[in-house]
């Protein structure tokens, strides 16, 4: 599959999807690309396929992160301001190309900014995602349990900018009913759902993850907020320094278009993946680092509603990941989250189709 020029940039502007659509010819081709065809082979009883060659689309991306840690007696909550992005989208065929850029931060330094990259590719038969995030310097400290009598809400809000959390990876699964069941339907508006279905999933990734947190400034920034003279010491399982681990999963799912009305789809998906984690990690306490194999639940979700005549399409889409490790000093679960509003226009028909006219 191709890639953007401009998703190597690794700004938190950034490019944010490609989607596969429906290659529809009926001249002889070779077998590499004869078998790119059959993972869109589909019912067209249930499935409407893309009538035009191009495509122009504005979206509009709003993202959510957040970062939430726990001990056998304190936890934390941490999560930046959420970011807001623009840009147009480009498609022709099976390529959709688009760049976004952060409407607060537009002509900012870079510098200390989330760095974001995510790569969709929907076909009838088999997705793939891939994925890159480093978080800012933006973080804020949304809730914290210290108990003792210490109110959470004196913490509300306060920028911390001592964390650094990262994931990089990549993911494909397979759609078992994929002749009835289009995910490109939902979330590439490149073909429409006719008749109300849904499939079952499968499939199998791989993430690397870092988490760096500087215990002393988050121990000096909650001091700093009590009342005078009063402190309090963290829970050792929060004094550690940084965290490398690997996830290595296989995931199940179920995914169901509704179409309540003509020209309307609804879609939910959602997909539990068994992960086995190997890690290493410094902790405060310790001059040695600790080795651990975890074996956790990961989840993501996809949720999506679209209008779509063929020719003019419009819609909002959410998808939700989440990755969760766990040890017997502490866990952590980080959160990451995309809502997308857009709107497109299809143009130039494709030549089987202008023979139908």
């Amino acid at each position: 599959m191709m890639a953007c020029a401009s998703c190597l940039m690794g700004y938190s502007q950034e490019a944010d999807s490609l989607s596969v659509d429906t290659l529809a010819t009926s001249r002889e081709v070779g077998p590499i690309l004869r078998t790119i065809r059959g993972l869109d082979r589909q019912d067209n009883e249930y499935i409407e396929p893309n009538h035009y060659e191009f495509s122009f689309m504005l979206q509009l991306t709003r993202t959510y992160e957040s970062f939430n840690i726990s001990s056998n007696e304190h936890s934390l909550s941490l999560a930046p301001d959420g970011q807001t992005k623009i840009g147009p989208y480009f498609g022709w065929r099976w390529i959709f190309l688009g760049y976004t850029f952060d409407i607060k931060n537009i002509g900012l330094s870079q510098k200390g900014l989330r760095k974001e990259f995510d790569l969709s590719i929907y076909s009838s038969q088999v997705g793939v995602d891939l994925f890159y995030r480093r978080t800012g310097d933006d973080y804020k400290i949304r809730d914290v349990d210290l108990g003792k009598d210490i109110h959470g809400d004196l913490f509300e809000g306060m920028p911390f900018a001592g964390v650094n959390v990262g994931i990089t990876g990549a993911s494909v699964y397979y759609i078992f009913n994929h002749g009835r069941f289009s995910y490109p339907a939902a979330f590439s508006q490149s073909t429409c759902q006719k008749i109300s279905c849904g499939s079952w999933m499968a499939g199998a990734g791989y993430t690397h993850n870092t988490l760096d947190l500087d215990y002393q400034l988050l121990q000096d920034a909650i001091n700093s907020r009590l009342a005078y003279k009063q402190t309090i010491q963290l829970d050792s399982g929060l004094l550690f320094r940084s965290i490398r681990y690997n996830d290595f999963m296989v995931s199940g799912g179920y995914a169901y278009n509704w179409v309540f009305a003509k020209n309307w789809l609804f879609c939910a998906s959602g997909q539990l993946a068994l992960a086995y984690k190997t890690s290493y990690g410094k902790m405060a306490d310790e001059k040695k680092g600790f080795d651990f194999k975890k074996v956790n639940l990961d989840g993501l979700g996809r949720f999506g509603v679209v209008y779509n005549n063929t020719r003019w399409y419009a819609g909002a889409s959410a998808i939700v990941r989440t990755n969760k490790y766990h040890t017997s000093r502490f866990t952590a679960n980080n959160i990451f989250g995309v809502f997308n509003v857009y709107i497109g226009y299809n143009f130039m028909l494709k030549k089987k189709y202008k023979n139908q006219i």
